[in-house]
């Protein structure tokens, strides 16, 4: 591949996946690491490192649907009601210890709480989900979960989340979240009990 048709096929790959390494970009591109180190150079794209850095410093909202412990990955980026990215490295705990194939609510969880993390609410609920597993997901591969809006309505949101690995879809699914207004939440309490 040319030169400067690999660079723009760089740049396409990092605008749909930002948190590629270098490693990942040299298989998918078929060329060495070094080679796509001089290319990122070239075009001024910074390391991996920087790149997450920018995004946590730059485009951050603060979750007000669930504590930070609460969300599964990590969020790296969060326009409350819009969209939101977050990352989540597969490691042993996971999988399935025969096979090494990340089990199924993992990669749900992570999709399901950025969903509910990019509600402007305290207390936002998944109402209903659409999913669909397109591959298995395997120890070490890092998953990137992109959510988007699709449909709002003053007490509901309908979120779709694509997740990715090396660019690859892997997870999509539809979550209609909910929020709950304060005052939702006592009388909900109140017919319960």
């Amino acid at each position: 591949m040319p030169k400067r048709e690999r660079q723009r096929a760089m740049v396409r790959a990092l605008e749909e996946d930002p948190f590629q390494t270098d490693e990942e970009m040299a298989r998918r591109l078929g060329v060495s690491v070094q080679t796509i180190r001089l290319d990122r150079m070239e075009l001024g794209i910074p390391e991996l490192r920087e790149r997450i850095k920018h995004m946590a410093e730059n485009h951050f909202d603060r979750v007000k649907s669930l504590l930070v412990e609460e969300v599964i990955g990590e969020i790296i980026d969060l326009e409350l009601d819009r969209s939101g990215i977050s990352l989540l490295e597969i490691r042993e705990d996971h999988v399935f210890a025969r096979n090494g194939i990340a089990r199924g609510h993992v990669l749900f969880a992570q999709a399901n709480s950025l969903a509910v993390a990019i509600v402007n609410s305290e207390v936002a609920l998944t109402g209903s989900a659409g999913v669909r597993f397109l591959r298995p997901v395997r120890v070490g591969e890092r998953c990137v979960a992109h959510a988007q809006v699709i449909n709002r309505k003053a007490s509901r949101l309908q979120v779709d989340v694509k997740t990715r690995v090396n660019g690859e879809i892997v997870f999509q699914g539809i979550f209609d979240v909910y929020r709950l207004e304060e005052n939702d939440v006592g009388s909900s309490e109140g017919e319960q009990a």
